[in-house]
């Protein structure tokens, strides 16, 4: 059985629900019988997971390691049978995982924020459309959504 040494990807690139690891020399390497075999990429030198089954896609690519003038030529499905890549590829899908959450939690406060700066924007406008209508009724009635809008923004206080 062989065993990964080292798995970390070059670059990372996501393209919709696919994230492509590609790799570069002295960013992989394997042990077989005791000797270590570096990542070369004269063929193979990406792996493709597709987020919404978390399979592997690019089953057939051939990924060559080196040592010395020796190379060992391996399919990635034979790769994933008789090492443990699939440990490290784990790992490394957790921390994209990881930082795919932060980004979302990220994108989510920044739209709050837009919304709530429109809606007192909205809010502004109306009041002035009442004053210029001279509705009483909406103009305080607006005040009231507009005084909601800050304690809600401010938590309350």
């Amino acid at each position: 059985m062989l065993q990964v040494k080292l798995l970390k990807p070059f670059y990372t690139k996501r393209e919709g629900h696919l994230i492509k690891f590609v790799f570069a020399y002295q960013y992989f390497s394997i042990l077989k019988d005791n000797e270590l075999f570096h990542f070369i990429p004269v063929e193979g030198k990406e792996i493709v997971i597709n987020t919404n089954t978390f399979q592997v896609e690019n089953l057939s690519e051939v990924f060559v390691f080196q040592k010395g003038n020796r190379f060992i030529r391996l399919p990635l499905y034979q790769l994933l049978l008789v090492s443990d890549i699939h440990m490290h590829l784990q790992a490394i899908l957790q921390e994209e995982k990881t930082e795919l959450l932060e980004v979302h939690e990220q994108s989510r406060a920044d739209a709050i924020d837009a919304i709530q700066f429109l809606e007192k924007e909205n809010i502004d406008r109306m009041i002035d459309y009442a004053l210029s209508e001279r509705n009483e009724a909406m103009f305080h009635e607006l005040l009231e959504q507009q005084h909601l809008l800050e304690q809600q923004q401010t938590g309350g206080f």
